[in-house]
């Protein structure tokens, strides 16, 4: 575990582990709105879709 970790606190590492997160976050985002537009399909209200994604 040690060699992992210093491995993965290399400078040329760092940068993979930063996109490594964001990639995770915006995954997790993702998952988030796909499930709010299935919970509005079921509901019947579709058209409310379009509406939360052009919303500023």
């Amino acid at each position: 575990m040690e060699q992992f970790i210093a491995n993965l606190t290399k400078p040329d590492n760092i940068a993979l582990v930063i996109m490594f997160f964001f990639t995770i976050a915006t995954v997790g985002v993702s998952i988030r709105e796909i499930i709010a537009n299935d919970k509005l399909i079921k509901r019947g209200e579709k058209d409310k879709i379009y509406e939360r994604m052009t919303k500023v």
